[in-house]
């Protein structure tokens, strides 16, 4: 929000609420040229959608209900949240004159297990979660309602983004999770041996991609890997954190999972052509920022 609205755009945020109304946000981090409005509702429902995408230009679609370790145990709430939901979001955007959707895809789960890494954009795609599953068909969706009304988007399949911000109890996102418990002195449990490699993406260069993808695109491609083009296994993330933090992980392997696929790196070089957008900080430099950020922040 608050890069959109240092760039001059009046914003607003649309946040899944049992209370619908909407209310001004004051101020983050001081002044922003541009505006920026949080407004809370339900995203089942076509009163409160109708009501956030008023006046708006780009849409941007990040809201999911289910994440991928617990997408499998209820599909049919993972596609009646998720994708019903996404549709009347289509509609009303369409009804609304919105130009264009950005969503938020999942670059770690869209594709399955891959044949071949680094993996690029026409790669097959076998989801072996609902959550991928429902990503994938979201896209369908959007390529649909751009041959049929001229909705304009672009799917950005991200990788796994970590940085401020991001909470650090929580079911998903390694790094995170990984560096609290470093930093707390607690016992890291990790499903499998430790070597199942992952792309790791700084939060800084994704926010730069979501904000280049509501430019005019370079190219016709509209479907864009993002992440940092590298494949980090999660027992060198825990070897980077302690020499960036200079503590020890207490590390406890335990059984692996079948919904975790074994590597998964992407190839961005679309993103490259596309979005003129390349990461710029490497997971070194992103863990030091992060952890400055929970120090300052004081979110231990």
């Amino acid at each position: 929000m608050e890069s959109l609205a240092a760039a001059g755009h009046a914003v607003r945020s649309f946040r899944r609420s049992s209370a619908a109304g909407h209310s001004p946000l004051t101020s983050l981090h001081g002044n922003p040229p541009g505006t920026i409005e949080i407004f809370s509702g339900d995203f089942l429902s076509k009163d409160d959608l109708k009501r956030a995408l008023e006046d708006v230009d780009v849409c941007y679609h990040l809201i999911s209900t289910t994440i991928a370790s617990t997408s499998n145990a209820d599909p049919t709430f993972d596609v009646g949240t998720n994708v019903l939901g996404t549709l009347r979001l289509l509609e009303t955007a369409v009804a609304a004159g919105t130009k264009r959707i950005v969503f938020a895809s999942s670059g770690g789960t869209v594709y399955g297990v891959p044949r071949s890494v680094p993996i690029t954009e026409d790669h097959p795609t076998d989801p072996i979660s609902s959550y991928g599953i429902t990503k994938l068909a979201i896209e369908k969706y959007l390529h649909l309602y751009h041959s049929l009304h001229g909705l304009d988007y672009v799917v950005l399949r991200l990788a796994n983004p970590y940085g401020e911000r991001q909470r650090l109890l929580a079911q998903q996102g390694a790094v995170a999770v990984f560096l609290g418990r470093v930093l707390r002195g607690e016992e890291i449990v990790i499903w499998g041996d430790g070597e199942a490699v992952r792309d790791f993406v700084y939060v800084g260069d994704v926010i730069d991609a979501f904000v280049a993808a509501a430019e005019p695109l370079r190219t016709d491609e509209r479907v864009l890997n993002i992440g940092s083009g590298c494949g980090c296994s999660l027992n060198m993330i825990l070897d980077a954190i302690e020499a960036v933090t200079g503590r020890t992980t207490l590390r406890r392997y335990t059984p692996g999972r079948v919904f975790d696929v074994p590597v998964n790196v992407l190839d961005i070089a679309a993103a490259r052509r596309s979005l003129g957008w390349a990461p710029q900080v490497d997971l070194k430099e992103g863990l030091r920022r992060f952890t400055a950020w929970i120090e300052q922040s004081g979110t231990l």
